[in-house]
């Protein structure tokens, strides 16, 4: 190893090497001590600490900052990137003193591009998500102002130079609160920034507007005072540039500060509640700039580019975003303005003020009092209905989302009668005019679903009238041979919404659709050996996983009232697990479908386990496919074992719908349920890694959820070896502060469940843990939560309660 980094250091270093592989030696530098996953992070890292000479990382690391002064501005970018790696090694434990001295010095004293590879080397330090290097960032928050705001200033002759600096200031603000918090240097810091907005190169001004962003989010309670003297303006006139980059970082600047204004309104209102004093600062300066802002953001929606692709963030979205939170922080206030705007442009002839004013309209259907919206609503619906026949396509587009955002917000103020028939109607014909309609139309057909279902298991409602015609469209349109994959996935999701809020007077047609469903899914069994491409394998997946979630909704919605398919969907279920290829995703949505049956046929779901539990043991013991078989003991991190957590539901919900026969599964379930809960999240994980442990820990929540209730009759004492490990896990989400509302609501039911099965107090000691007594309290008082997630709190202190009263009283005797 030693000899290894020697070797690719002096090539970086090396003045007479072509530039490219000088260049590759620094990027393999920085790869020997980086890594994405936190493990294999931790693993290099340690590499770097235990096996490399003294002498070796001396040489290296001199080499490396020898490198920043090259005038190869590629080789110097690379070596910033390799000390920013080691910097992350070292700096949390107190190792290389002298690194940021020599920074900041560069920055003083050095040539252009060494300044420039210098600040570049700040910049990559500052932006690391590694927590122990945050925490030891401040302490050096001192020289790091020095190097940073010396770059970034206007005396600053060179425009490469400052837009480096001020690359590194926007990095570095979260580590400066302590010089933040000093009045003289945060008017310089925001002296210098305010300048560079000004600056006439569009790189620093975009970048000196992405500072004031972040600060804007980090120390709202300073910025009053900025905010009167120069932000306002500054921040408007930003937002009129003609380049996009510098005038998408003001808008959202603004959003920003709707963000942080909806938040502590939010926070003041629930400290409120709680009797207490303590009020954050709140400045209301969303609504003192809102004449000001607002007509730049309507200005800003004429701004389409009509080649712009869905994902494409240009400055009319961003406009669009930024004008749905304003009307999220000031309420009504905002509905003169817009409507004004709605009216001027509505009909105008030019395509983009006609969908600017359809936007906008829709845009402030999220924080107006509905009372308020309620005329304008019934108004303005034919109109926007009208609009679906517009001769362009954005603005039918457009008027579709509108039309989605108002069943999502304010759907009582659409009369079922005089309304939802052209409204349905309109939708369907986007939905089957154009495909670049078909995300807009699928949504809002969805939240009509959702929004008039009516209270669940209902004789009738408002979509019933119309469920058959739109059952019939969404199949066509999944038929149709120029649709493609997206829009055949989006309209079976609206089917699976239709299904799941269908009334009692629609469940035949439920019923006949499942024979439409299975024959599909059985048609697509034989695809699996037409497989030519990549392509082809995801076609297929997206195509029976999306034939399988409308399954379990038909599953769900018509409960034991399925057993007669029940052969079929197992038989077709256990085909499709049997040819699925390799690493393929669709088992996931096949445990949640024969959960969902398991659950409907409680135990005459029994006879299946024979031919099913196969399957599932194969997939905890499958040692060709890592992800399933990790994702089934328990062992790996890897986010390849996404759908671990349906599986583990499955399990839940096959204990529960057979009862004791379970016992025969319970030794093989309850250890890997034990070893699933030794998946962490590691300090520095990405977020969609929190997310995983987070679903992973509700899936084995549910699970014993499922099989408690299982073993409580008459097999309650097959529990007993694995009580310990649900309480250490129902004491590792009680100190977790990432956890969902599912979750805490699963681990009240098994709290609950655990206390019922065993009720002379055996476990007694674990119910008088004083984290157990918060963990129910914070549930059962979050005002946040659904009713039905406080009341299984509530359900659950009284088990506990009646725990520990038994106890006593058995002690007593």
């Amino acid at each position: 190893m030693s000899g290894y980094l020697t070797t690719l250091a002096q090539e970086l270093a090396n003045e007479q090497a072509q530039p490219h592989i000088r260049t590759a030696a620094g990027i393999a530098l920085k790869n020997a001590f980086s890594a994405r996953e936190y493990a294999r992070l931790r693993e290099v890292q340690e590499r770097w600490i235990q096996q490399v000479d003294p002498n070796v990382k001396r040489s290296v690391k001199e080499l490396a900052l020898k490198t920043l002064a090259s005038k190869d501005a590629r080789a110097g970018q690379s070596a910033a990137q390799f000390i920013a790696s080691i910097a992350a090694i070292e700096i949390p434990r107190n190792e290389w003193p002298e690194l940021m001295t020599a920074l900041v010095a560069n920055v003083g004293d050095g040539a252009d591009h060494l300044k420039q590879a210098s600040l570049a080397t700040i910049g990559f330090i500052c932006e690391t998500e590694d927590g122990d290097l945050r925490d030891s960032l401040t302490q050096h928050s001192n020289a790091i102002l020095t190097a940073v705001v010396q770059g970034a200033r206007k005396e600053e002759p060179n425009m490469d130079v400052r837009n480096a600096a001020i690359t590194a200031l926007g990095d570095s603000l979260e580590f400066v609160r302590t010089n933040f918090d000093n009045e003289g240097e945060r008017n310089y810091i925001m002296q210098v920034i305010c300048e560079a907005t000004q600056s006439g190169d569009n790189r620093i001004e975009a970048g000196a507007y992405g500072c004031l962003n972040r600060i804007m989010g980090l120390y709202y309670d300073k910025m009053r005072f900025y905010m009167e003297k120069a932000l306002f303006g500054l921040t408007v006139m930003g937002m009129k540039n003609e380049e996009e980059d510098v005038a998408k970082l003001a808008v959202e600047f603004w959003c920003t500060v709707c963000e942080e204004e909806i938040a502590i309104e939010d926070d003041n209102a629930l400290a409120q509640s709680e009797g207490s004093s303590e009020m954050r600062p709140y400045f209301n300066f969303a609504r003192v700039a809102a004449r000001e802002v607002v007509p730049v953001l309507l200005d800003l929606l004429t701004r389409q580019d009509e080649d712009a692709g869905d994902d494409d963030y240009n400055i009319s979205k961003a406009a669009y975003q930024c004008l749905c939170l304003y009307a999220q922080a000031v309420g009504g206030e905002l509905i003169p303005l817009v409507l004004a705007f709605v009216e001027q442009n509505l009909r105008h002839a030019d395509w983009h003020h006609r969908d600017a004013a359809v936007s906008a309209f829709g845009a402030i259907m999220e924080g107006p009092d509905e009372k308020m919206l309620d005329p304008l609503i019934k108004q303005a619906l034919p109109v926007l209905i009208g609009m679906m026949d517009d001769s362009v396509v954005q603005v039918k587009d457009s008027a579709a989302y509108a039309l989605g955002r108002i069943c999502e917000n304010v759907s009582d103020s659409i009369d079922p009668q005089v309304h939802l028939p052209p409204l349905i109607a309109a939708l369907f014909a986007g939905l089957s005019s154009n495909p670049k309609m078909a995300a807009s139309c699928c949504w809002a057909l969805m939240n009509l679903a959702d929004r008039f279902a009516g209270e669940p298991g209902c004789q009738g409602n408002p979509i019933s009238a119309h469920f058959q015609d739109s059952v019939t469209h969404l199949l066509a349109v999944t038929e149709r041979p120029e649709a493609d994959n997206q829009l055949r996935m989006a309209a079976y999701e609206v089917l699976n919404a239709f299904v799941t809020n269908a009334a009692n007077d629609t469940l035949h047609i439920v019923a006949k659709l499942s024979d439409v469903i299975l024959q599909r899914l059985e048609n697509t069994l034989p695809m699996q050996q037409q497989i030519v491409s990549v392509e082809d394998r995801i076609t297929l997946e997206e195509v029976q996983t999306s034939l399988i979630s409308v399954l379990l909704a038909i599953i769900q919605r018509l409960e034991a009232e399925i057993k007669p398919q029940a052969d079929r969907i197992m038989h077709v279920l256990l085909r499709v697990l049997n040819t699925v290829g390799p690493k393929s995703s669709v088992p996931d949505t096949v445990f949640a479908a024969v959960g969902g049956l398991a659950n409907s046929l409680e135990e005459d779901f029994v006879k299946y386990m024979e031919s099913f539990v196969h399957y599932l043991y194969n997939a905890l013991g499958n040692q060709e496919e890592p992800g399933l078989c990790a994702m089934a003991i328990g062992l790996s991190t890897s986010l390849s074992n996404q759908f671990k957590p349906a599986i583990l539901q499955c399990f839940g919900d096959i204990a529960q719908a057979i009862g004791p026969h379970f016992e025969t599964y319970l030794s093989v379930v309850g250890q890997v349920l034990q070893q699933a809960a030794n998946v962490t999240m590691g300090p520095d994980g990405a977020y969609d890694m929190l997310d995983y442990v987070v679903s992973l820990r509700e899936g084995i929540m549910d699970a014993w959820g499922g099989i408690i209730i299982a073993m409580k009759q008459g097999k309650t004492l097959m529990l007993a070896p694995y009580v310990e490990s649900i309480f250490h896990l129902l004491r590792i989400v009680s100190q977790d502060q990432n956890r969902s509302e599912a979750l805490l609501r699963s681990a009240m039911g098994v709290i609950g469940d655990l206390a019922d099965a065993f009720p002379q107090g055996e476990y007694v000691d674990y119910y008088r843990s004083e984290w157990i007594t918060l963990l129910i309290k914070e549930t059962r008082s979050n005002r946040d939560f659904q009713t039905r997630t406080t009341d299984t709190a509530r359900w659950a202190r009284e088990q506990v309660k009646r725990q520990t009263s038994n106890a006593q009283g058995v002690q007593m005797s």
